[in-house]
């Protein structure tokens, strides 16, 4: 059985941390910025953990599991 390869639009917007969990961007960052509060764009500008259902399938994807 070959390996498995990394799904690279995965590897693009995922990254995993030390402790192993797995983090993702927000959301509505990209364009249409003008109208959006600083304080909203600071807020969408951390990231954020995958949790739930979501987590069992980036892992997949990353070559995790």
């Amino acid at each position: 059985m070959p390996k498995m390869k990394t799904h690279r639009g995965a590897a693009k917007r995922f990254k995993v941390t030390g402790t192993g969990k797995i983090m993702r961007r927000k959301p509505f960052r990209a364009h249409i910025l003008e109208k959006k509060s600083s304080k909203r764009t600071r807020r969408l500008g951390r990231e954020a953990e995958v949790t739930g259902g979501d987590r069992q399938n980036v892992q997949r994807q990353l070559g995790l599991r």
